[in-house]
């Protein structure tokens, strides 16, 4: 781990209880931890780890990192105040999205294991940008490898066992969404984020039989998947 600090930080206002996933959507790690660094910019994050799997610190935990912006999950709306921020070197989808390589992954899991122990973060609070803030954020969007933290429970999985269709209607979908934790005052924008986590193969923003599937199950004590 390279120390890398940052200016760009405050005080925690809450404890931690979430950890949040991005990617940096630039086109190289230079360009993206000196943006990270320069206060100019305004914004951090505690971790960034590059596309060789270095890992650099730019904020403490105990302090208050600005890398979600203006986001909600489950009821909390100061997520800076309540996350650990990692950013993973990758252009994003503006620059050349592509596969995240196996040592930054390989490199993320342990520090995730860690993080999540440390903090007693659950499952459901491991999450990615796009899921705090649906109408504003892609990261770190349908190719990061949930499924890879899922089988080691670091992550929730995608349901794929006992699914049953709960025959909501669009509004009563909202309404669980809604209680799994996701801001869905932007309805399209939430459904589309739900899509881009839990079933990244089609993401068109509708709420059908599969996606209140998946929701329910979320739902459940124990989601059932094959992670």
């Amino acid at each position: 781990m390279i120390e890398t600090p940052s200016p760009n930080f405050g005080e925690r206002l809450l404890p931690v209880t979430m950890l949040v996933l991005h990617y940096t959507g630039m086109t190289d790690a230079a360009s993206a931890i000196a943006r990270l660094t320069d206060p100019r910019a305004e914004v951090s994050a505690h971790y960034v780890i590059d596309e060789v799997g270095t890992i650099h610190r730019l904020v403490a935990e105990d302090k208050r990192a600005w890398h979600a912006g203006k986001s909600h999950w489950r009821g909390v709306t100061d997520v800076n105040s309540a996350s650990i921020g990692i950013e993973l070197v990758n252009p994003g989808h503006e620059f050349g999205y592509r596969d995240f390589p196996e040592a930054q992954i390989d490199a993320l899991i342990p520090l995730v294991h860690d993080i999540k122990d440390r903090h007693q973060i659950t499952r459901g609070n491991v999450v990615g940008h796009s899921d705090i803030a649906p109408a504003r954020k892609q990261d770190p969007g349908e190719l990061f490898p949930w499924n890879r933290l899922a089988r080691l429970r670091l992550a929730l999985p995608r349901p794929t066992r006992n699914l049953m269709d709960p025959g909501w209607s669009d509004a009563g979908f909202l309404l669980a969404l809604e209680r799994f934790g996701y801001d869905v005052s932007d309805r399209h924008a939430a459904i589309t984020a739900f899509q881009r986590r839990f079933r990244p193969e089609m993401i068109d923003g509708i709420a059908d039989g599969e996606c209140r599937m998946l929701l329910l199950a979320l739902l459940l004590p124990k989601p059932q998947g094959d992670d």
